[in-house]
């Protein structure tokens, strides 16, 4: 691997993270500022709701695909914590594969619909909605290549960490 792949990838990481803050300022700023015109100036305007939506959800999904690491997903695993490593990582195989099909399946319906919604605009920011729902398409693609990446680091050997939020493993 190029040493300055890491580096890169880290600062790219931080990148996506700034643009998480962004968003999560957004729908802050927008929640404030609908409550300032609705409640303050008795002017309700409807622009804040659909930004504040809007912010939020591409905010989940920009999380999910490029901010939340593999650790902080949500697991259930109970019987996941009790199987030998060799088992954990035949999950990771399993779930990565099914996961996998399930949005390359989906995703060149996902693309049609997306471009399909060029049409629609939202209603008070005037913004197409293939704007607005091309982040799914974007969060697809990562979770297809990050699944792919834990399929061949569990073949290499390589086991998936254990969700432990109490820290009791550790020694």
């Amino acid at each position: 691997m190029n040493p300055s792949l890491p580096g890169f990838l880290g600062w790219l990481r931080r990148r996506a993270e700034n643009v998480a803050a962004a968003l999560l300022a957004a729908v802050f700023i927008s929640f404030i500022l609908q409550i300032l015109f609705r409640y303050v100036l008795a002017w309700p305007v409807g622009w804040t709701i659909e930004v504040s939506t809007l912010a939020w959800m591409w905010l989940v999904l920009w999380g999910a695909a490029f901010v939340v690491t593999e650790r902080d997903e949500i697991r259930f695993d109970i019987i996941y914590g009790a199987v030998p490593d060799r088992v954990r990582r035949g999950f990771a195989v399993v779930t990565g594969l099914a996961l996998i099909l399930l949005l390359a399946r989906s995703l060149p319906a996902t693309i049609e619909y997306v471009e399909f919604m060029k049409v629609e605009k939202v209603s008070y920011i005037d913004i197409p909605l293939n704007y607005v729902f091309s982040i799914y398409v974007v969060f697809a693609v990562a979770a297809i290549v990050r699944y792919a990446w834990i399929i061949v680091e569990a073949i290499r050997g390589r086991t998936p960490d254990l969700t432990d939020p109490s820290h009791l493993r550790e020694e």
